[in-house]
């Protein structure tokens, strides 16, 4: 059996007074002013991410 490595990885960064979630799947989280609420989107797409396609 192989162990399956996720192919997202997610960031944030900064532009200007903004705080933005990315991933290295190309999705990115809206334009936040609260970095706390970036790391939020970047954990919440993770989680939805992984879950098993039905």
């Amino acid at each position: 059996m192989h162990a399956q490595s996720s192919p997202h990885t997610t960031t944030t960064s900064e532009r200007g007074s903004f705080a933005l979630a990315r991933c290295s799947c190309g999705w990115t989280g809206p334009a936040r002013r609260s970095r706390d609420r970036a790391r939020t989107d970047a954990a919440d797409h993770l989680r939805t991410a992984a879950e098993p396609e039905a």
